[in-house]
């Protein structure tokens, strides 16, 4: 059972691997060492090569904007660098800025990187290294190419330079390297910062502080104490607790608490499975912070959903647990089916129904997780890893509470008409659950569905919760006779019924009154002055949905955005290819929901992950350049 448990997450990981062939470019970047043989305390510097064909080049790593061009939202030139082994890194070396005349609308001299651009970094073998063994950097970069008229959308490299660790005499005996032209422009004094083990790994002098914000209230963490990492990570496992509260989970927790209750008058059994879900939980947080880490292209927990097969194969597995509450696994099936019945309480059950919880909330987003997960995704591997695990023991302390406190739960109906009833009504809510799913597999599958369509599979979903909704009332007045347990759960079917038909009008609505995002459409726009709201969804962000109903639905909001001066743009990240990634990673986020709001009076723009309707009507009267007071 355990090498199938196994088998999934990292078949998991894998269908998250973009399989796409990249289009051609003009800008071809590669990466070496002056020297592949070091010795402990050496000093290398390693080149990052920017090709360019004639005629193109990308922007500097702090673009200077001139005047002419305005607000012209070039994307900077960025190398992110995680060694691996006993290396420390320092401040990058940039290439020289070349000047080139451009005409985005308006004739202007700007600085660029062109030709054959060279960045350097500094690299220092620690003392302490082992001869005989090997170091390695993983180097990330991304870049926007351009000619003198237009820009490509941003692209980005996945770079790996490897050392040998030599012992002093090895390297004595090696003699000097080769003199390479290509490291003529070094400048050795950078090996400086290479000193301080306090450098950044992404050639920044220092870290910078982490800054935490949710609904108006926000902090900043410096990580560059073991108190500061401490705190990130207590702040990412406040945001794991958070996920629990989020629609993605809450569907599931009823599930778990009558399972423990089963278990409710054997307090060491109880324990024994709620340790086992919680390890579970955690071991798909670890497999993405290790996916973050290691897997070219994997940045997070979004990037599942740029391939269909993932939504697909979480679909089908829901269903199958959904179709466990209904009984259908009460006649024999293969042994191995088993653990897909949640209600089974077993060790391999317990950590696979952990495993499947950790993946119904990757469509969500919670507050201080987003910025926690963004953060260690530039990390070293070890830092990348123990965040996402402070993330998954988050997420499995209400669990684990739980089972250490079995007599929470012992009043929960474990057998009769009524605990068949609970199961009836929640393995229906898991098929809508499992809907959902295959309904953004599909959408995601079929690129050029009509914009009608898309949206269709939310009547899917709200079938099978209106006949949760509607069994559980008539089902109530078959088992007791009490009216008030009559009336209350009589009314609560109904009405959840109801809510599901509403739920589907709304969410299968296409709003035309928000323009499809293209990056001109955002330039043309921002050079006409107008204010900029950005708002960043994706038909599987459940978080993003909410956000819409409540606070993007809102009649002021409404009213705002159809002002003249306001322009509304939807980014649509459903699909892996969409264009709106590159802006979402321009904006140094790695997930969603996002709302981002530009203009005159905010030129440098203002963004939230949750956010209310006075935040949002304050950012877009500051960006029309008249602030009441500074945007949060």
């Amino acid at each position: 059972m355990r090498n199938v448990i196994c088998s999934l997450i990292f078949a998991v990981l894998a269908l998250a691997r973009p399989t796409l062939a990249q289009p051609p470019t003009p800008v071809t970047v590669s990466a070496k060492a002056l020297t592949d043989v070091v010795a402990p305390g050496d000093l290398v510097p390693v080149a990052v090569i920017f090709d360019h064909e004639d005629g193109w080049h990308v922007h500097t790593n702090a673009p200077v904007i001139p005047k002419e061009l305005g607000d012209f939202p070039a994307i900077p030139t960025q190398i992110i660098a995680k060694p691996e082994g006993p290396l420390a890194l320092g401040s990058i070396q940039w290439p020289k800025v070349e000047f080139v005349m451009v005409n985005f609308g308006t004739p202007a001299r700007y600085g660029v990187f062109g030709g054959r651009a060279i960045a350097y970094l500094p690299v220092r073998v620690e003392a302490s290294a082992t001869p005989g063994t090997t170091a390695t950097i993983k180097i990330e970069t991304s870049y926007q190419a351009c000619d003198d008229k237009v820009c490509l959308p941003e692209e980005g490299t996945s770079l790996t330079v490897s050392f040998r660790i030599v012992s002093l005499e090895q390297k004595a005996a090696a003699g000097t390297p080769p003199s390479d032209p290509d490291f003529a422009g070094f400048d050795p004094t950078v090996f400086a910062s290479a000193a301080s083990p306090a450098t950044s790994t992404s050639g920044k002098p220092s870290p910078q502080p982490v800054k935490f914000s949710a609904f108006g209230y926000g902090f900043s963490i410096d990580p560059s104490g073991p108190v500061g990492i401490l705190l990130l990570m207590l702040a990412a496992a406040l945001g794991g607790f958070i996920l629990n509260l989020t629609p993605c989970v809450l569907p599931v927790i009823p599930i778990k608490i009558m399972s423990l209750s089963k278990s409710a008058g054997n307090p060491k059994r109880a324990l024994f499975l709620g340790i086992v879900m919680s390890l579970g939980t955690v071991a798909f947080w670890v497999a993405i912070g290790l996916a973050i880490a290691f897997i070219s292209g994997f940045t997070a927990t979004s990037t599942l959903f740029r391939t269909p097969w993932f939504a697909l194969v979480v679909g089908l597995f829901i269903a199958a647990m959904g179709v466990g509450m209904l009984g259908a696994f009460t006649v024999q099936l293969p042994r191995a089916v088993y653990m897909l019945n949640p209600s089974n309480e077993s060790a391999g059950g317990s950590f696979f129904f952990g495993v499947m919880t950790a993946i119904l909330s990757t469509p969500c987003t919670a507050p201080f997780m987003g910025t926690a997960a963004a953060w260690a995704a530039t990390q070293r591997a070890p830092l990348t890893v123990s965040t996402f695990a402070a993330i998954g023991a988050g997420m499995a302390l209400p669990y684990l509470v739980l089972s250490a406190f079995p007599r929470l739960v012992a009043k929960v109906p474990r057998t009769g008409p009524a605990s068949e009833l609970v199961k009836q009504v929640l393995g229906l809510l898991m098929l809508g659950v499992a809907a959902f799913f295959l309904g953004l597999g599909i959408v995601a599958l079929v690129p050029g569905l009509p914009i009608g369509l898309k949206g269709a599979y939310w009547w899917l979903v709200a079938l099978f919760v209106s006949a949760a909704g509607l069994w559980l009332a008539f089902r109530t007045f078959s088992i007791t006779r009490k009216p008030g347990r009559r009336a209350f759960f009589g009314l609560a079917g109904v009405l959840l019924a109801a809510a599901s038909v509403v739920g589907a009008v709304d969410l299968s609505y296409v709003d035309r009154s928000w323009t499809p995002y293209t990056r001109a459409t955002l330039d043309a726009e921002l050079a006409k002055g107008r204010v900029v709201v950005l708002d960043f969804t994706a038909d599987w962000c459940i978080n993003c949905k909410t956000l819409e109903q409540l606070v993007l639905s809102d009649r002021r909001i409404k009213a705002a955005l159809r002002q003249p001066s306001v322009a509304a743009i939807k980014v649509d990240l459903t699909a892996r290819q969409a264009e709106g990634w590159a802006k979402l990673k321009e904006l140094n986020e790695v997930g969603i929901p996002l709302l981002w709001i530009a203009g005159p009076g905010l030129p440098d723009g203002w963004k939230s992950n949750a956010y209310t309707v006075a935040q949002v009507l304050e950012a877009i009267q500051n960006a029309q350049g008249a602030p009441s007071r500074a945007a949060r």
